[in-house]
C-alpha cells in the first residue's frame, strides 16, 4: 500500500475529532441493557456503524423502540460535550497550510452535524467537505464512505490517509486501501494495531511534516 503523495486527509468524527465516544459508550450501554440485556457489550460492538444499520441489525421490527431510542438520542446528541482530541486543532491547521485536502468522514447523521454546528461555530471552516451517514450506500466498516471522500477531492486512495478509532472505522480505511492512522481513543493501542499502520494517542506534536515521515517509513 505504497503512497505518493499524502494530498487530503479523511477524519473520523467521534473519537477522532471530538472526545465524545465515552459519552456515546454510557448512551448506547443504557439502551442495549435496556432493549438486549442478552448481548452483553453491545454498546463496543455497534461502534462505527450508522443508526439505520443499528436498528437494522439490532431493533429490527421495533419500531416503537426505534421511536424511543432516536427521542433519546436526540436529546443527549443536543446537550453533549463537544471537544477537541488534544492537538487537532493544531494538527489541522497545519495541514491547510501545507495545502492538504481535509474531510469528515462520519457515520453520523445530519441531525447530529447540526448540534455540533450550534455547539462549535468554527467546525464547518476546518474541513473542506463533511460527509455524513446520509451520503453513504454503505456503512463502515464497507469502504465506500472513504472512497467517497476520495473520489469527491479527484484523489486516489494511495493519496490519503484515514484516521479512525473504531474497529468498524479502521477496517473500512483498510478496505479503501488508505493508508490508516488509529486513534487509541476509544480502544486500546494493542486492540487497534491491527488494523491501523500507526496509532496514536491523540495530535499532539503530529504535524504534516512529521507524519509524511512516519508514513514513507511504512511503505
Amino acid at each position: 500500500m505504497a503512497s505518493k503523495h499524502i494530498r487530503a486527509a479523511l477524519f473520523d468524527l467521534d473519537g477522532v475529532v471530538f472526545n465524545t465516544e465515552d459519552q456515546y459508550t454510557v448512551f448506547w450501554g443504557n439502551q442495549c441493557r435496556l432493549y438486549h440485556p442478552d448481548k452483553p457489550g453491545l454498546e463496543y460492538t455497534i461502534k462505527g456503524q450508522t443508526l439505520v444499520q443499528i436498528f437494522d441489525k439490532y431493533f429490527a421490527g421495533m419500531e416503537k423502540e426505534q421511536s424511543e431510542i432516536v427521542k433519546r438520542l436526540d436529546e443527549f446528541e443536543h446537550t453533549m460535550k463537544f471537544e477537541y482530541v488534544d492537538g487537532f486543532i493544531d494538527f489541522i491547521k497545519d495541514l491547510k497550510e501545507n495545502n492538504i485536502k481535509t474531510a469528515v468522514v462520519t457515520s453520523s447523521n445530519i441531525m447530529k452535524m447540526n448540534s455540533v454546528y450550534e455547539s462549535r461555530p468554527e467546525f464547518k471552516s476546518l474541513f473542506d467537505i463533511i460527509l455524513t451517514s446520509e451520503d453513504f450506500e454503505r456503512s463502515k466498516p464497507d469502504p465506500d464512505c472513504y472512497l467517497k471522500g476520495a473520489k469527491h477531492f479527484g484523489l486516489s486512495h494511495d493519496e490519503c490517509v484515514v484516521f479512525e478509532d473504531s474497529f468498524n472505522g479502521l477496517k473500512s480505511g483498510r478496505a479503501a486501501q488508505m493508508m490508516v492512522v488509529g486513534l487509541a481513543t476509544t480502544n486500546t493501542k494493542e486492540s487497534i494495531s491491527p488494523y491501523s499502520d500507526y496509532v496514536i494517542s491523540d495530535f499532539k506534536g503530529l504535524n504534516y511534516q512529521n507524519l509524511c515521515k512516519i508514513l514513507c517509513n511504512l511503505i
